[in-house]
């Protein structure tokens, strides 16, 4: 009996969690329509349209296939696992958070850049080209992990990885045409 609460109680953190980091996503998209506004009036100039729509529908997809996982094939919390996923997790929203500060109202959800603007590389892009990516990757692996939904992360990890490829692609020669350079 007492294994069954602590489960229930496992179960609905850990869709809360969830539930959190949804209603984060929201916040991102405001801020990236935000931004959105800001760069079209600088001139900004949107790529990658057509990956953008696959990007929204597997990270909506992401979670909730974690929620769905855990629910329906009855993944146990094991906290020794958990608890490292879930610092990885919250570590990732830091990261995230510092990549949008630090580009400011360049941050956004899209390939939308101003030609002319030079990149940036301050902050964490200092050290990685792509930061919010690594990000992106991390948590795809450690969120689901924190309740044992390892084949979401699996399935994840591997869509999200050829995704990706092209979204970095599309936002270097976005990046490098803004800049001036031969993309």
């Amino acid at each position: 009996c007492l294994a069954a609460v602590v489960k229930m109680t496992t179960v609905g953190a850990y869709l809360l969690l969830l539930c959190l980091t949804a209603l984060e996503r929201l916040v991102e998209v405001r801020v990236s329509i935000r931004n959105a506004r800001w760069a079209m009036s600088r001139g900004g100039v949107e790529t990658g349209q057509v990956h953008y729509r696959w990007m929204v529908c597997l990270h909506t997809v992401f979670l909730v296939g974690c929620g769905l996982e855990v629910w329906l094939l009855d993944r146990m919390f094991q906290p020794v696992l958990g608890s490292t996923m879930l610092v990885l997790a919250l570590l990732c929203q830091a990261l995230r958070w510092w990549c949008i500060r630090t580009l400011g109202p360049r941050w956004n959800t899209r390939v939308v850049v101003v030609p002319g603007l030079p990149r940036v590389t301050t902050g964490p892009y200092r050290y990685v080209a792509h930061p919010n990516y690594v990000a992106v990757v991390v948590e795809g692996v450690a969120l689901p992990l924190v309740h044992g939904a390892w084949i979401t992360a699996g399935i994840f990890t591997v869509l999200n990885a050829a995704l990706l490829s092209v979204r970095i692609r599309v936002e270097e020669q976005a990046l490098t045409a803004a800049e001036g350079g031969v993309s």
